[in-house]
């Protein structure tokens, strides 16, 4: 074997013994990457969940949250408010009247209804007879249901629109109910 092939070999095994070795390293800091950016992401993702806990315990005000988790939450107490469950079911009417006349709608008849036995639990329904425009409904029943407090529709009856009579206004009977919790 001659000096130049014996020089030629050795050159090729250095350079495939560095190939090898920036291999190596490569794979390793790609492994260490990974693995750091598992760990900030289980972090973020417990960092949200904290934050989450602790706004529905209440000891975060809404309105100072960590991270965007709860931005979007609507603000404010998840039950009616009120003394007591007379005035929870005024503050229920207030509210649902005011969303109809918001929508271009009329209040036509309305009534709480305090004696049924879910009231018992704190359950407070509100039947509303109203009438409103055709695309107006949808808007109507998100506005009822979306913020605080929670609202919910129990029933609803719409009657199409006579032709000629009140226009395209639609008669709608809607059975709404929410929580009243009395702090004690």
């Amino acid at each position: 074997m001659s000096k130049v092939q014996f020089a030629n070999r050795g050159f090729l095994f250095c350079t495939a013994a560095v190939a090898g070795y920036v291999a190596v390293i490569a794979i390793a800091i790609l492994f260490t990457w990974s693995a750091f950016s598992g760990i900030s992401e289980q972090r973020a993702s417990i960092a949200a969940a904290e934050a989450a806990f602790a706004q529905l315990t209440g000891r975060s005000p809404s309105g100072q949250q960590t991270g965007d988790v709860l931005a979007g939450a609507p603000a404010g107490s998840p039950f009616l408010e009120g003394q007591t469950l007379n005035v929870a079911g005024a503050a229920l009417l207030q509210r649902v009247a005011s969303i109809v006349n918001r929508v271009g709608g009329n209040v036509l008849s309305s009534q709480v209804d305090l004696e049924s036995d879910r009231a018992k639990d704190g359950w407070i329904s509100l039947l509303v007879s109203c009438d409103v425009e055709q695309p107006a409904l949808q808007k109507l029943l998100y506005d009822v249901e979306a913020g605080m407090p929670f609202l919910f529709i129990d029933q609803l009856v719409v009657q199409a629109p006579t032709p000629g009579l009140n226009g395209n206004r639609m008669r709608v009977l809607l059975t709404v109910s929410g929580q009243w919790w009395k702090a004690k």
